[in-house]
Order: C-alpha cells, then sequence, then structure tokens
C-alpha cells in the first residue's frame, strides 16, 4: 500500500509541475506573439492594411476549410501549398525582379551573379529588417516591397477566383473552382497570408532568428535552422538515449514481480450478472461508431484520390460538390467522432460493473439522450462544414454553426459546445457508477485513477473555447493543442490504460496490484513527456527558443515509455491463454495487442523522427507528419477504440461468436493496408520532400512542378493499393458488429444470472456462492466455487 502512495504523490508531483511549465511558458506565448500591426503603412504614411483587416483575411481563410486546404505555419493539408512558404517565396521573387528591372532594366533572371547576389543581399536586408514601431503600432513597408506584395497578392486573388488560366494549378492543389467566391473576402485573405509571411521573414529583433525561428527554409534570405534549434535538437536525442537506458534499468532491475498467486476463474466474471438496461441500450453506439469508421475510410480514400486527380473521382466531377477541403475534414472529423464514441461506450459499459452489477436511477434514460445529442452534434457539424466550404453560409456565421478553418477542431463552436456538453453528460453518467464504489472499503486505488481520468476527459475538452475566430493565431495553437495533444494524446492514453487494467482485473485475469502499480507508472511517464512536450508542436509558431528547449525535451521523453509497449503487447497475447473462456474475447485482445504495437512504431518511432527541433524545420507540413499521424491516431487510438467496441459486443450479445474469416480479414487488412499506405507511399514522398526542403525550401517541396513529378505521382497512385486493402478490412470489421448486433439479438447469458458483488456494494453477498471482484473493492481477484 505505501508503494502506491509514493505512486500517488509522484503522478500528483509531475502533473503539477508539468501543468506549471505548460502555463509559465503558455503566458510566454501570450506575450512574445508576432504582432498584427495596428496599421500597415507606406513611407508616406498611407494606411494599406489594419490589424482588424489583418483578422477579417484570417475569418476569409477559415470559411475556405483554413487548414483542410494547404497550411499556415506549417499546419494543415498537404496537397496545396503552405501558404506562408509559397507568399514569402513568390513575394521575394517578384522584389527580385522588379529591383533587377529598376536597377538594372532587365529581369533578375538575366543579370550575371554578381549583379545577383548584390540584389540578394539588398534582399535579405530589407527583408530581414524589422519595421514594426512597437510605440505607435505601425509597419512601414518600402514602396518596392509594396509592389511585390501588390503582384503576389494579384496571383492569389486569381488563384482562389476562377482565373482560367490557373485551372490546371488548382486542380493540381486539389482546389475547386472560385473557392473564396467575394473579391473582397479574397483581398483580406492575402493580407492574412502576407502578415503570416512577414512574421517568418522578418527578426524578431536585431540580428535574431524570426518570429518564427526561422523557418521556413528559404535560402534567399538566409532563413536556417538557428544555433538554438540544432542545440536543444542534440540535447533532445541524448535525453531519449538516456531515459531509455534508465528505463530498461529500472524495468530489470526493480520491477516488481507479484507475490500473489493469482487463480484465474473458471468462467468469466463478466458473463456471471444480467446485463443492467443501460449496457444493454450500448448497441446503438456500437452501430454509430462502425457507421462513422466506414464513412471515414471512404473520405480517406476519396481525399487520397484528390492528390492524383485534385478535380474529380475517375473523371467524376465530385470535387464541384465535395472539394479535398470538405472530404478532408469530414475525414478528421469522423475519426475523432468515432473514436471518442468508442471510449465513450467502453466507459458507460464499466459503470454498472463498478458500481455493483446496477444501473444508478435514470442511467438508460442518460444514455439514450446522450446518443441522440451525439447524432445531432456530428450531424450538425457536418451539415454546416459543407454549407461553410461551399460558402451559402454567411461568412460571419461560419466560425459558430460552419467550420472554424482549424484541423482537428474543424466543427463550428456551436457544435463545439455540443460536444462538449455530451463530454460532460457522459462525466455525469460516469460518477454516477463510481461515486457509491469509492465510498466502499477496500483497495480503490485503480478505480480513483480511472476516476480521475473520466474527470480530465471531461473537462480538458473545455480548452478549445479559449481561442475565438479572430484570436492570434499563435495563441490559437496553443490551445488548439490542448485538445489535439492533451486531451487526446495525453488524458484518453491514461483512461485506456487504466480502463484496460480495469477490465483485466474484473476478469481475474491481472492481479489488481499489479494492474495499479503499473497503471499509476505509466500514468506518470505518459504525463511528464506528454504534458509539456505539446510544446514540440509549436516550435515554429510565433513563439521564442524558451517553448522550442521545453517542447524538444520533454517531447523525447514522451518516447521513452513507448520503448517497452512491445513487452506490453506480448503480455497481452499471452492472456488469451489464461483460461479456456479467454477464446471468446481473443480477437479484442490481438485488436489491443495491435495498439501496442503501433504505439511503439507511430507515436515512438515516427514520432520522434518529427519531434526534435532540427528534424521538424525540414520536415514540418510535409507527408512525413502525415506519416506518423496515420500511425499514431489509427495505430493506437484507432484499433483501441475498435478493440473495445467488439469487447463490449462481446458481452451485450453474450451468445454470439465472432466469424473467424471475417474477423480474420478485419485484423489483419487493416494493420496490412496501414502498413502499405504508410512505407508504400506516405513515407517515401515525405522522405523525397524532405530532400526538396533541405536542398530548395519547404516552398518547393510542396509546389506544383515538385509534386507533380512523374515519381511522385507514382508513388501517390501506389497509395490506392493500402486504402483498398486497408477499406476491405475497415468493412470486415464493421460487418461483423452489425451481424452481431442484429442477427443475433439474444441477450442470455452463459451462467446463471447473478448480480455482480463488490463488498458492500450490495450490503450481502450474491446467490449462488458466487463471489466476483469487480475490481473496485477490496474483495477477492478470484471466483471462489
Amino acid at each position: 500500500m505505501k508503494k502506491y502512495y509514493r505512486l500517488w504523490w509522484t503522478l500528483i508531483a509531475i502533473f503539477a509541475i508539468t501543468f506549471g511549465i505548460l502555463g509559465y511558458f503558455g503566458k510566454e506565448i501570450y506575450r512574445e506573439a508576432p504582432p498584427i500591426p495596428a496599421t500597415v503603412v507606406n513611407e508616406s504614411g498611407d494606411v494599406l492594411m489594419t490589424s482588424e483587416s489583418i483578422l477579417d483575411g484570417q475569418i476569409a481563410w477559415q470559411t475556405t476549410g483554413g487548414m483542410q486546404l494547404g497550411s499556415i505555419w506549417g499546419h494543415g493539408a498537404y496537397q496545396a501549398p503552405d501558404w506562408t512558404a509559397d507568399w514569402l517565396h513568390r513575394e521575394l521573387v517578384n522584389w527580385l525582379d522588379i529591383a533587377a528591372i529598376e536597377t538594372f532594366q532587365t529581369p533578375y533572371e538575366n543579370l550575371n551573379e554578381e549583379q545577383q547576389a548584390s540584389l540578394q543581399f539588398k534582399l535579405k536586408k530589407a527583408y530581414r529588417t524589422n519595421t514594426y514601431d512597437t510605440e505607435s503600432d505601425t509597419l512601414v513597408l518600402s514602396e518596392r516591397r509594396l509592389a511585390a506584395i501588390e503582384k503576389t497578392a494579384d496571383y492569389y486573388h486569381r488563384l482562389f477566383g476562377d482565373d482560367p488560366a490557373l485551372t490546371e494549378t488548382r486542380a493540381n492543389f486539389a482546389m475547386k473552382e472560385n473557392t473564396l467566391p467575394d473579391p473582397e473576402h479574397r483581398q483580406r485573405m492575402t493580407e492574412f497570408f502576407f502578415w503570416t509571411a512577414w512574421a517568418a521573414g522578418t527578426e524578431r529583433t536585431t540580428e535574431s532568428a524570426t518570429y518564427t525561428n526561422n523557418w521556413p527554409h528559404e535560402p534567399l534570405i538566409d532563413n536556417v535552422p538557428t544555433m538554438e534549434n540544432i542545440v536543444w535538437s542534440i540535447i533532445s536525442i541524448i535525453l531519449l538515449v538516456a531515459g531509455v537506458g534508465l528505463l530498461i534499468w529500472f524495468w530489470a532491475f526493480f520491477r516488481d514481480a507479484d507475490d500473489e498467486e493469482l487463480v484465474v476463474p473458471e468462467n468469466d466474471p463478466l458473463t456471471s450478472f444480467q446485463l443492467t438496461p443501460s449496457q444493454k441500450a450500448l448497441g446503438k453506439y456500437l452501430f454509430i461508431v462502425v457507421a462513422l469508421f466506414s464513412f471515414q475510410v471512404m473520405m480517406g480514400g476519396l481525399t487520397a484520390h484528390y492528390t492524383v486527380e485534385g478535380d474529380g473521382f475517375y473523371g467524376i466531377d465530385l470535387a464541384k460538390w465535395f472539394p479535398y477541403s470538405l472530404t478532408r475534414t469530414w475525414h478528421i472529423q469522423s475519426a475523432l467522432f468515432w473514436i471518442a464514441t468508442a471510449f465513450l461506450a467502453a466507459g458507460l459499459f464499466l459503470a454498472p460493473i463498478i458500481n455493483g452489477g446496477k444501473d444508478p436511477k435514470f442511467q438508460k434514460l442518460g444514455v439514450d439522450i446522450l446518443f441522440w445529442a451525439l447524432v445531432a452534434v456530428v450531424a450538425g457539424s457536418f451539415i454546416g462544414n459543407f454549407l461553410a466550404i461551399s460558402h451559402m453560409m454567411p461568412q460571419n456565421l461560419s466560425f459558430w454553426l460552419g467550420h472554424q478553418g482549424y484541423e482537428y477542431v474543424d466543427l463550428g463552436r456551436l457544435w463545439q459546445i455540443g460536444k462538449f456538453t455530451g463530454i460532460v453528460l457522459w462525466l455525469v453518467l460516469m460518477l454516477r457508477g463510481i461515486v457509491p464504489a469509492l465510498q466502499q472499503p477496500g483497495d480503490k486505488h485503480l478505480l480513483v485513477l480511472l476516476t480521475a481520468s473520466v474527470v480530465a476527459i471531461g473537462l480538458f475538452y473545455g480548452a478549445g473555447f479559449f481561442y475565438g475566430a479572430r484570436t492570434h493565431i499563435s495563441v490559437m495553437e496553443y490551445w488548439r493543442w490542448w485538445i489535439v495533444h492533451l486531451w487526446v494524446e495525453g488524458f484518453f492514453e491514461v483512461f485506456a490504460t487504466a480502463a484496460l487494467a480495469f477490465i483485466f482485473v474484473s476478469m481475474g485475469i491481472v492481479s489488481k496490484r499489479l494492474a495499479t502499480i503499473a497503471s499509476l507508472g505509466s500514468a506518470s511517464l505518459f504525463m511528464l513527456g506528454g504534458i509539456p512536450g505539446t510544446f514540440h508542436h509549436m516550435y515554429f509558431s510565433g513563439t521564442t527558443t524558451p517553448v522550442m528547449a521545453v517542447g524538444a525535451v520533454f517531447s523525447a521523453l514522451e518516447v521513452v515509455p513507448l520503448i517497452v509497449l512491445g513487452h506490453e503487447g506480448w503480455e497481452h497475447y499471452r492472456l488469451q491463454r489464461s483460461a479456456p473462456w479467454m477464446q471468446k474475447v481473443k480477437w479484442p485482445l490481438l485488436f489491443f495487442v495491435a495498439v501496442a504495437f503501433w504505439n511503439m512504431v507511430g507515436a515512438g518511432v515516427m514520432g520522434f523522427m518529427i519531434n526534435p527541433p532540427i528534424s521538424l524545420y525540414y520536415l514540418q507540413g510535409l507527408n512525413t507528419t502525415a506519416t506518423h499521424a496515420h500511425a499514431a491516431l489509427f495505430g493506437v487510438y484507432g484499433f483501441l477504440g475498435l478493440g473495445f467496441v467488439i469487447l463490449v459486443l462481446r458481452y451485450i450479445r453474450p451468445n454470439m461468436t465472432f466469424s473467424e474469416p471475417l474477423m480474420k480479414t478485419a485484423f489483419w487488412w487493416l494493420n496490412g493496408g496501414l502498413a502499405l499506405m504508410l512505407f508504400t507511399s506516405l513515407l517515401p514522398v515525405g522522405i523525397i520532400q524532405l530532400v526538396a526542403s533541405a536542398s530548395e525550401g519547404l516552398w518547393y517541396a510542396r509546389s506544383e512542378s515538385f509534386m507533380q513529378t512523374d515519381l511522385l505521382q507514382t508513388l501517390r497512385w501506389i497509395r490506392t493499393f493500402g486504402d483498398v486493402v486497408f477499406i476491405v478490412g475497415a468493412l470486415a470489421v464493421s460487418w461483423q458488429v452489425v451481424k452481431g448486433l442484429w442477427l443475433d439479438k439474444s441477450e442470455g447469458t452463459e451462467q446463471p444470472a447473478v448480480p455482480l458483488w463488490s463488498n458492500g456494494a450490495e450490503g450481502r453477498k450474491p446467490e449462488h456462492g458466487v463471489d466476483v471482484c469487480c475490481g473496485s473493492c477490496g474483495g477477492s481477484d478470484a471466483v471462489k466455487d
């Protein structure tokens, strides 16, 4: 018991310190974000832009799909250019041409090397010198630069409109015709693009890095990695090696063996009680999970096809109504919806078990209300996405009802509020089952950890309300990553660990003591690197060197606990042999094995591939990021969600038998399809882009001329094979769930139905002399006959 308290104090200390770090440097982001000048003027003092018009441009960009159509500061989609890098390079080239004609009366490309070098020297001085005056809150631009800006803006006006000369370019960028129909909105959007490029090319202070730490790589103005970037990259690698060494040391010498002799039950304890009404009601949750999953993979296949045929689908003009920015939005949002719903269903299945085998009053009503609320949010957000991107919705309503424009939190703010309300309702439903169990005597440490993760999931999604449509994009990125990194990758990870441990303890196949120790230790390791590691997403989002340092150091530590996940996967695999009845949950266990594998490969190896600042400097915004995202999001949370779904299905349809052909197809084709997708297409494309990014600049690695080369086109076509294999696996597991729900409606039990008993929960022992421990108390870990 003392070890529990040491682990608890360690976890609490880590939580307090790391959130202190996250909060302190969050304040730094607010204070040091690149300024949005109150006025942008020419040398004569004429006002050309204002902070309000730049923010109007930010909103106009959001209505096009924002980060789902190209990217800003490297965050977003990968088919169209990164608008920051693209604008900056185009403006620099235009400046050189204008300067060459003014100075030498001939275009820049006709000059000799000496003349070009002299203009490049002037270019670097003109762009890296900061002409923003803090006292007057004014940015002064030279006439030559204004001419370059005007020429660059004209290209974007035509690109986001319907200029016939750029029709092929729009198709190559997977942009629909007249992406932003209103000329006034296009004008404002160009001002926003200019401002992001200005911050990326202008030194924060004299002879220092730019506001974005010299990102993107742009040789024309010496945007190259800073000394701090290299130093903290080296430190992060050293810390990774040291952390792995220490972890192996402690794992080998200090990992306790279980001193309890575990007696595995002869029958599955979770089938020894009558299903409650709220558990029977979970079938519709499982259906909506696989429905959204099937929809997601179809949208993923369509979106991937748009990368080779940007304006259609095998000749069908789908992009007119369902353009790339919309299908990618739906692809990502449906993934987040179905994975979250799977986790919610797993929690709602556990709540009655924790509560001694019975529902709290009105629990089924709450479960039903939550389901229909989730359906309303999904439908409303998808319809809003469509109306916003098709510009059928007024721009002033888009952020609230249509599309926020920010990757992973694309849904309109109203639907985001609805989602948060649903999660809070889930929290209430969970606590109604947990609180009575916490009041009973016995060992409650594992249950307390599960409770803490449930509360965190319920509340931390609220971080998404700390920014608005006109919030500075650096500040927005800070809060957005609270959701994407902390909520999804952090607290869901702890919930999954605690929930799996709780399930295995309830089955009587894992000792409560070891499960508690392992869960508390894992939570500490996840939080130690995960909370401050949030900053590794913000190296180049207008932040300063201290933010880069914290992100580099702690993101290296994020990888450390993933090293031992191969052992965890093996332990999960071995569980199926612990008792004959475990064969009936073989497939959920194999999905959990896949989680451990992809956590190590996708989150660990591919995550660290892009985590050090020097790596991300060249890799941000390339397909290497997509490689990590697919392997980590589906490989970890997708397989985990599907594992929860088929596990819950197994118990709410206890007489159902998994179809071996279906499940083998589902498991192996999902894994094989994901591997093919990553290693035959996304990763090779990303590596080739890396060479282009490091040699020429990010603008070139994402440019039309580079991305349309025969080799990259072929590699993107090859992805079709992986996509098809993956889709077959997805349809197989979806059909298994549908088949289990509707073709086998039996709700009988495999054993005589008795209440699930935990000491004190019912105030008496159950009939038939069966004593089952659900893990919420200090009772027996085995079934006593």
